[in-house]
């Protein structure tokens, strides 16, 4: 199955990762934007402050990812960094060159896991 996402999702690209404490000092500029690609229901559970919420299972996502700014640098977010990875390679391979993956996802922010 992840061979199947992988090339839905822009296989062969390279993706860059920060560290939450990292994404801490980056956010606090005005062209970044963080934004959660888990579902609504994890989201609504508990999400970084500031984060947009824009589901990677939902058949809209690629739609909505096109209407972003490219010039914007976006910071990716999941549970534990999986998804927010295949996030980001979409993202890439729709142009988007300002993207990386928040290592270790709300997980990490949460410090439930050391990054």
């Amino acid at each position: 199955m992840f061979s199947f996402l992988s090339k839905l999702f822009g296989g062969g690209v390279k993706i860059d990762s920060i560290s939450t404490k990292e994404l801490e000092q980056l956010l606090k500029h005005k062209d970044s934007i963080l934004i959660d690609v888990r579902s609504p229901a994890e989201y609504a559970q508990g999400h970084i402050p500031g984060a947009k919420s824009i589901n990677l299972y939902d058949s809209t996502f690629s739609e909505k990812i096109t209407k972003l700014d490219k010039s914007k640098n976006y910071y990716l977010n999941c549970k534990s960094g999986a998804r927010s990875y295949m996030a980001c390679r979409s993202f890439k391979k729709q142009g988007f060159e300002n993207v990386w993956n928040v290592s270790g996802g709300i997980m990490a922010w949460q410090g439930k896991i050391k990054k």
